[in-house]
């Protein structure tokens, strides 16, 4: 994709995946009607990863596009390559392309001598010569703070509430935060629902003791209400499996959950396939392979969404204007 003055080409878009999601980069690409700049990209016997282009690069806009899953280390490393591979041949502007933002938890301190390691990820990426990075549905928006740049957070809300009504009935909806923290993201979805209410699961963590959570008690009116329970991620399933378990325990009449990041990890699947939600909704930011998929599990594409960003920053737009102003 190119614009032109004069019949002169001024700038070209160029689509760049990495190998950790290729189906979700062949799906923005066909949105975007470009092709995906061909690559070489292979792992030496000691696990070094190379990347080269095989087309010129040299004053491109190069869009970079990888979803951070298992085995994360390797497929952050391998981007950062290719950014550093485009830096190095003259491309123009260097976007990456992050749908699930690595390391997003781990962005902040609570005890003494630990990482920041989500600002590390943003350093990382402004060392190896990005210039701009999309993400979408950060854990903490004030991730968008760590790098020194522009960070256009996509919210998959719009998306997945819209799901939402059209499969189920608004009238007898209750929207449940898994804790506390989440509840202004509760009160954007009863909004986006039509006003409905909003509940929240009261619970302990202990930190020292990951993914492993205690449920106490649900504050709200969830009786006899159909429950949409919402998050940004699941990984292990606990969380959520013990929270819609809570909820049909105190009379929900159904719970469906509706997350953007299917992370999935160990026995997630068991875990959501088995604790009575009538329907489990994720969006395609991460892989989510058929064996860790299950009946009741419903995944929407994100690529249409990834795809207007990539055409608005292109194109000088506006990004905020893809969520009417809410951003």
């Amino acid at each position: 994709m190119s614009t032109k003055t004069g019949g002169i080409p001024t700038k070209s878009l160029m689509l760049f995946s990495g190998r950790a999601h290729p189906e979700l980069a062949e799906e923005v690409a066909k949105h975007l009607d470009v092709e995906i700049t061909p690559q070489a990209a292979y792992d030496f016997a000691n696990g070094e990863t190379f990347v080269r282009f095989e087309e010129s690069v040299r004053g491109s806009d190069a869009f970079v596009i990888q979803s951070h899953t298992a085995p994360i280390n390797q497929w952050v490393m391998e981007q950062l390559i290719m950014v550093d591979a485009l830096k190095r041949a003259s491309a123009k502007r260097i976007t990456v392309i992050m749908p699930f933002y690595p390391y997003a938890r781990q962005d902040k301190k609570h005890k003494g001598r630990e990482p920041i390691s989500a600002r590390l990820i943003a350093d990382l990426f402004k060392t190896a010569g990005a210039d701009r990075i999309i993400s979408v549905d950060l854990h903490t928006a004030q991730i968008m703070g760590f790098f020194d740049g522009p960070v256009d957070h996509l919210f998959a809300q719009t998306l997945l509430s819209s799901y939402i009504k059209e499969h189920y009935p608004t009238d007898n909806i209750t929207v449940v935060s898994p804790d506390a923290g989440r509840t202004k993201l509760a009160e954007k979805w009863a909004n986006d629902l039509g006003g409905v209410p909003i509940a929240f699961i009261h619970k302990t963590r202990d930190p020292l003791r990951p993914n492993e959570v205690v449920a106490n008690r649900v504050v709200g009116e969830v009786s006899g209400r159909l429950c949409v329970v919402i998050d940004d991620m699941v990984d292990t399933g606990g969380t959520i499996a013990k929270a819609i378990t809570q909820l049909l325990d105190e009379g929900a009449a159904d719970v469906v959950m509706a997350a953007t990041h299917g992370v999935l990890s160990g026995p997630a699947k068991d875990r959501l396939s088995a604790c009575g939600a009538k329907e489990v909704v994720f969006t395609n930011t991460l892989p989510i392979p058929e064996d860790k998929r299950f009946p009741g599990m419903t995944v929407l594409s994100i690529a249409p969404l990834l795809a207007r960003a990539i055409k608005e920053v292109f194109e000088d737009g506006s990004v905020t204007s893809l969520f009417d102003g809410d951003s």
